[in-house]
């Protein structure tokens, strides 16, 4: 639900509605106490925290600036923090392995192109209520040891032990470093530091903002809301939608095809919260989507064109998106090449197919070569590669595919 520069009455109370019920998994204390803050008309300040571990953001991140967002459109005061402290500490969240610790240049070069990937979504750069953008750097670097001994002492081994993240590698007999308990510390702190009245994260995140909860309770001697979003989650197989690894991620920064493409190979079964938590759908008419999928009223394939529109519109344009949507029709329902194929200057007479996806950039290793051709996922103008030292002759204007979306052509140097 888009808003206009000068909310009314009725638009507000219509997207304080809309806060609590798209894209919430849990707000604690409760729902209801949050509503009656904000029904009040009282200005609150709500900040969401990120720790710059990559370059790229995904739909999964972009669901927290499109909720923060309408905060800031109802006047709310919104603080994007950078990690560019807690990073270099390493959160094991999400990992059964201490994370590796980055350095200081690491973050801020990582954080380089983020303002860019969430401007879509959110006017950063408002002259009447602009977000501030924060680095913990600024207050946890002045922290002496004296200070960090009274932030631990407001919590217990215990309770730090119940992270669910802790308790399994306990379980399974792995290390747990003492750095990672200053953790939650820190980001507790940021709590304080800022002075927040809400703090916005996901569910992995939970442990962590409690414990910003209680220091701002004891330090600052008031509450916190924690208003915990939902996660891109595969309601089937548990995976999650958002994931580099498993290579279903769909990041800001892709070109149009490339988003339409990976947003085209999610499971029918992710539609209906893609919806929800990454487009401007009204909940109605995604709630009437749901059900027709679920009658099997109408062909998943097409409502799923019509969410990566929704999607790449977002993020480059209607003009882009259709265009998206015809390309993607021309070359995987009509098997036809895309219209604007990147080139590359080879010199060798020859190659194995192995080392051709490797030379290329097609493929990041010899193993995910191999990988590759024997999912079939290799062909040479139109014929499939099935043998990891087939011989590819290079010659000029060859045209070879790697998975679903990739080309290249050759030109001969």
């Amino acid at each position: 639900m888009k808003l206009s520069k000068n909310p009314n009455r009725e638009e507000e109370l219509s997207l304080i509605d809309d806060l609590l019920e798209r894209s919430v998994a849990e707000v604690l204390p409760s729902k209801e106490a949050l509503k009656e803050v904000l029904l009040s008309g009282k200005k609150l300040r709500i900040y969401i925290g990120t720790d710059a571990t990559g370059t790229s953001l995904h739909l999964g991140h972009a669901t927290n600036y499109i909720i923060l967002e309408k905060f800031r459109k109802l006047g709310h005061k919104v603080i994007f923090l950078i990690g560019d402290f807690t990073a270099r500490i390493g959160d094991p969240t999400d990992k059964e392995a201490v994370r590796k610790q980055l350095t200081r240049a690491d973050v801020k070069r990582n954080v380089g192109t983020w303002i860019k990937q969430i401007a879509p979504v959110i006017n950063i750069k408002d002259r009447k209520n602009p977000v501030k953008i924060a680095y913990n750097h600024d207050w946890l670097s002045k922290l002496d040891f004296e200070d960090v001994i009274g932030l631990a002492s407001n919590f217990t081994v215990q309770q730090m032990l119940e992270r669910d993240m802790f308790e399994r590698r306990m379980n399974e007999e792995k290390p747990i470093y003492l750095h990672e308990f200053f953790y939650p510390l820190m980001q507790g702190y940021d709590s304080v530091a800022l002075d927040v009245d809400i703090e916005m994260c996901g569910n992995d995140q939970k442990f962590n903002a409690l414990a910003g909860r209680t220091l701002q309770r004891k330090l600052n001697n008031r509450e916190k809301f924690v208003f915990i979003t939902t996660l891109l989650v595969n309601p089937v197989t548990g995976e999650k939608m958002m994931s580099k690894s498993l290579g279903t991620g769909v990041f800001l920064d892709e070109s149009a095809t490339d988003m339409f493409g990976k947003i085209m190979a999610q499971a029918d079964e992710n539609i209906p919260q893609l919806f929800v938590d990454c487009t401007y759908v009204p909940m109605n008419e995604i709630k009437a989507i749901k059900d027709d999928l679920e009658k099997e009223r109408v062909n998943p394939r097409d409502i799923k064109i019509r969410l990566a529109k929704e999607i790449v519109a977002i993020y480059h344009s209607w003009a882009e998106a259709e265009k998206a949507a015809e390309e993607f029709e021309s070359v995987f329902r009509n098997k036809e090449l895309p219209s604007d194929i990147e080139e590359i200057s080879m010199a060798a007479d020859s190659m194995t197919a192995t080392d051709f996806l490797v030379f290329s950039g097609l493929s990041s290793s010899k193993s995910d070569a191999r990988r590759l051709i024997e999912q079939g996922g290799m062909k040479v103008d139109g014929k499939k590669v099935s043998a990891f030292d087939e011989v590819i002759e290079i010659i000029d204007g060859l045209v070879v595919q790697a998975g679903k979306r990739r080309f290249i052509k050759i030109k001969r140097s």
